[in-house]
């Protein structure tokens, strides 16, 4: 059987890690928001994120190239929401790297 791959064309990955802080206000509103504009924004292939129910979370964004990160870094609406970083997270980690091979299988269950 032949499938395309989960994330089609995807070169980078940036993976959020974080804490969520004791004050989150706003928080859910903005990220809905961030999210469906990432979706839409030109070189965003998709996305996946896990969380422990205890406030830990992953996020991985996967993107087509450095020139649609950078250009997402300086989008108003996705600075705005990281200008708060600081009040919703009690830490977070962020990193880029780029994909060099992906294998996959039964991907249609996650």
């Amino acid at each position: 059987m032949t499938h395309s791959p989960r994330f089609p064309g995807a070169q980078y990955a940036v993976i959020f890690s974080s804490q969520a802080g004791p004050d989150r206000t706003g928080y859910d509103r903005a990220d809905q928001i961030t999210l469906e504009r990432a979706l839409q924004w030109p070189g965003m292939v998709g996305y996946e994120s896990v969380k422990d129910g205890q406030g830990r979370s992953i996020f991985i964004s996967y993107w087509d190239s450095m020139e649609s990160i950078r250009a997402w870094r300086e989008d108003v609406v996705h600075r705005e929401a990281k200008s708060n970083a600081g009040t919703w997270y009690s830490a977070y980690h962020s990193i880029i790297a780029k994909i060099e091979h992906q294998s996959e299988y039964n991907t249609e269950q996650l």
